[in-house]
């Protein structure tokens, strides 16, 4: 079958580090954080892609770039390698011209609009790496062709009480569930009126995005899609559609909704099914595919979790998931958690509500977490390279910087507490 010179091309906005993340994008921006027990955030974004047939991608990305440029290395997990495909990671350059340190979301793509014009798309499809969803992008594209629009952006139901921290369409039924044109727009409303939510996938006329970008470079002091570019757009009564999308969509900015996504992958009916989905990784990133089989001790007890090879499990693991490397030694509990890769887990010792980063040691009898109901509790969050004393007492929404040293320890940490 001969490939197609692609009319649309793919670029995955992958350069953030979202604060509310904490301590797990310290080293790493948002699309890089594992998720799942061996994937990462961004592997949603490019399985979509992949299984929308759109493998010509450029992944712009700015903060802490190495471990996103390690794992997706040159597209071939996605079987983005071949004539008119490929994967080209673009991080900010110095150079001539206008070209600095990204200033926004807009700016990203307008400072690479030599790469992009060099491919002359008809569309170019811009989507965020760091949300968690299924889509086939064709459809989207499709309806952006139909109605001849300048713009159509996929949105998504959101409860009205946190509507707020979302960019809200009004969205006419002028297809019904499909989509519709949109009539009004607002980036994060403090008094919210509609509950149609962006999922920051947009697809554009290409010359039609051209045009803008050059106005907003030129003219605003803003260069985001939602604050400057979709309100040019509305303001010259371009046409704009809204794409409706009824699937699970998670958000995963804050600690809690990360913690949930993950725990959405659980129970008999899960709300995520990677499976079904077909998400692929990179499992040659931290040598996935070469860890040895799970191991179960005879006294190990494992329920409702998803652990995957390269664990020892010898102690209880329930409502969980494992990423390869992890040791759960015996009598020790770990329930309601994330464990990143190569963590271990000390006797009798008892992790409840927590995510913890990579190369992480957890002592001896050491607590974290407190007792009551689950969903009282806040999610406690232990940074990469830590060793954890036997005996230390960790209370629930608590916060353990990375790389922590012996003499910054201390034996107690109240519930709510940072330790850096």
């Amino acid at each position: 079958m001969i490939k197609l010179k692609p009319t649309t091309l793919a670029i995955i906005l992958a350069g953030g580090r979202v604060d509310d993340l904490n301590v797990l994008t310290v080293h790493r921006p948002k699309s890089a954080v594992p998720f799942g027990g061996f994937a990462r955030v961004i592997d949603f974004s490019l399985s979509n892609l992949m299984q929308s047939d759109l493998d010509l991608v450029a992944i712009l990305s700015q903060y802490r770039s190495y471990s996103l440029i390690n794992h997706v290395g040159l597209g071939a997990a996605w079987d983005m390698v071949g004539r008119y495909r490929g994967v080209s990671i673009l991080p900010p350059y110095q150079g001539f011209g206008q070209s600095s340190w990204y200033r926004g979301t807009a700016d990203a793509v307008f400072q690479n609009l030599d790469f992009i014009q060099y491919h002359s798309p008809e569309n170019l499809l811009i989507i965020s790496g760091d949300h968690v969803y299924h889509m086939d992008y064709r459809e989207l594209i499709e309806y952006h062709r139909e109605k001849d629009a300048d713009l159509t952006m996929a949105c998504v139901k959101v409860p009205r009480k946190n509507a707020h921290r979302f960019g809200l369409a009004d969205i006419d039924d002028e297809d019904g569930e499909r989509g519709g044109r949109i009539h009004l727009y607002r980036e994060k409303p403090a008094d919210p009126k509609h509950d149609w939510a962006s999922m920051t996938v947009y697809c554009f006329k290409a010359q039609v995005l051209y045009d803008l970008l050059e106005v907003n470079a030129r003219e605003d002091d803003s260069f985001e899609f939602g604050r400057d570019i979709i309100p040019r757009l509305m303001a010259e009564q371009r046409k704009i559609y809204g794409f409706k999308f009824g699937g699970y969509w998670g958000y995963t900015r804050t600690i809690a909704e990360y913690w949930q996504a993950n725990q959405d992958l659980l129970g008999d009916r899960p709300r995520i099914d990677l499976e079904k989905w077909g998400l692929r990784t990179n499992l040659e990133h931290r040598g996935i595919r070469d860890h040895q089989p799970l191991k179960v001790g005879n006294e190990a007890v494992i329920q409702n979790s998803l652990i995957h090879n390269g664990c020892i499990i010898e102690g209880e693991v329930v409502n969980s998931i494992l990423f390869p490397g992890v040791h759960v030694k015996p009598g020790a509990v770990v329930r309601n958690s994330v464990l990143f890769f190569n963590n271990v887990v000390g006797r009798n010792a008892l992790v409840d509500k927590t995510i913890s980063d990579v190369n992480v040691a957890i002592g001896a009898r050491v607590r974290i977490g407190d007792e009551g109901p689950l969903d009282e509790k806040e999610v406690t969050v232990v940074g990469w390279n830590n060793h954890l004393p036997d005996g230390m007492l960790i209370g629930s929404g608590c916060t353990l910087y990375p790389a922590l040293k012996p003499g910054e320890m201390v034996p107690v940490l109240k519930t709510g507490e940072v330790l850096r």
